[in-house]
């Protein structure tokens, strides 16, 4: 009897222990999934994609509950932060932000989409001023975040005063200065639901304490692509691209300019199909323009090969950007960026290895054969040897004178017996005999 009466209190003890179990395991999972999407670095087209691709595989999870964005950037582009506002704002789901540790320019209007704001202690949000700062852009910056934050019931005034030094806020703010708020002063003004030590405090103020965390990591073609298309960097590269292709189409041969410009057109458009912008297309319509301006190379004068390479070019960036807007603005930069550099080394880089081939280093003295334009009108009718390319400009042998000629209507390869047509002012105009 004492056996049996031990074996059903052993029983009911597993039992107990399995239910208690059971529970526990089922508290742990009542809230489901809560993915957190980590936003770090310049806010871009590449987060821009980032965010969009984690929100599709966060949706595809049958127990998501909520997500969380892990915040930390100095800003960026005010269009991609846009897009990236309205991605956060559409979700039905619940979300936080969760700054840490700062949201700084676009950064705020990422973090203010969120149903619920929590900073880390000792972060930082605010300063959120449009470059350029114009009437028009400021106006339509502060209009953004200003309904922004009315949908998602915070004080519209205290969002608008992170663009806006002209606005004025008793006891928070005065004119003439950005507002920038701590994590402590954020949470007094109410624009932060909690000062968060950490994603578990972020689960409790969503009210999803037991909700099982699953973050999602930064791949490296994402941390490359947000480099490569950075505000600052894709310019600089366009820049390079296009000093480079011009000094290439100058010089003779394939050297430093067309290897900086193949370099740098390939991070360009490499970045530009990381961040999911460009593709097949753009890649053929840039090679066109490419080939157009090589044929132009070896045309003489400058026509529609030369004009239709440089249109394909800019179309080709035009598509491989994210809009019209950040196209022109890289375009217009890079463009007076390439004209000042190449004025710079045309006119102050040393005679070098790199760049003597942009300078023509050889001395025509009498000694050494060549003679000067002056009076030499007794050429015309003459023939000669060509023995530097005529590209148009180069040299000629003409009865053993080395003569400084330009071509008539094409290029001219050395060694091809040319004959002296004309003189133009200081200039022997030369043809190819047939």
């Amino acid at each position: 009897m004492k056996r049996l009466i031990s074996l059903k209190r052993q029983l009911w003890t597993i039992v107990f222990v399995l239910m208690l179990t059971s529970s526990f395991a089922w508290g742990q999972n009542e809230n489901g999934h809560v993915y957190v999407i980590p936003l770090q670095g310049e806010v871009g087209v590449a987060m821009e994609q980032f965010v969009s691709g984690a929100l599709a595989t966060a949706q595809d999870d049958d127990q998501l509950s909520g997500i969380i964005f892990v915040i930390d950037t100095y800003g960026g582009r005010v269009d991609a932060a846009e897009r990236i506002s309205e991605m956060i704002t559409g979700l039905q789901i619940p979300t936080a932000s969760y700054v840490n540790p700062r949201a700084i320019s676009a950064g705020v209007l990422v973090a203010i989409s969120a149903d619920t704001v929590t900073m880390a202690p000792g972060s930082n949000i605010g300063s959120a001023e449009t470059i350029p700062d114009t009437e028009k852009a400021l106006s339509a910056w502060t209009g953004v975040l200003r309904s922004v934050a009315q949908e998602k019931g915070r004080n519209p005034e205290l969002v608008a005063a992170m663009a806006d030094q002209r606005i004025e806020i008793d006891g928070i703010t005065t004119a003439g200065q950005l507002l920038n708020m701590t994590a402590a002063e954020a949470f007094d003004a109410d624009l932060s639901d909690l000062t968060a030590r950490g994603l578990q405090e972020v689960l409790h103020v969503m009210e999803m304490p037991n909700a099982s965390l699953i973050e999602m990591e930064v791949s490296r073609a994402f941390k490359m692509a947000q480099v490569l298309t950075s505000a600052y960097v894709a310019p600089i590269l366009l820049s390079v691209g296009f000093v480079g292709l011009l000094i290439e189409v100058f010089t003779a041969g394939f050297g430093f300019g067309g290897t900086a410009s193949f370099v740098a057109f390939a991070l360009y458009f490499g970045g530009s199909i990381l961040a999911g912008n460009a593709g097949t297309a753009v890649l053929l319509v840039f090679l066109a323009g490419i080939i157009l301006l090589l044929i132009e190379a070896f045309a003489p004068g400058f026509g529609f090969p030369g004009i239709g390479g440089i249109l394909l070019i800019v179309i080709s960036i035009v598509m491989a950007s994210s809009s019209i807007t950040s196209a022109v603005v890289s375009l217009t930069i890079s463009l007076a960026a390439s004209v000042i550099a190449l004025f710079v080394i045309l006119k102050y880089a040393p005679k070098s290895k790199y760049f003597d081939r942009l300078t023509l280093a050889t001395e025509m003295r009498t000694d050494l054969g060549y003679v000067s334009t002056e009076g030499k009108e007794a050429l015309i009718g003459k023939e000669g040897i060509v023995i530097s390319y005529l590209h148009p400009a180069g040299t000629v042998d003409i009865e053993g004178e080395k003569v400084d000629a330009v071509s008539e209507g094409m290029y001219v390869e050395t060694g091809t017996r040319v004959k002296v047509i004309r003189r133009e002012g200081r200039r022997i105009v030369v043809k190819k005999v047939d």
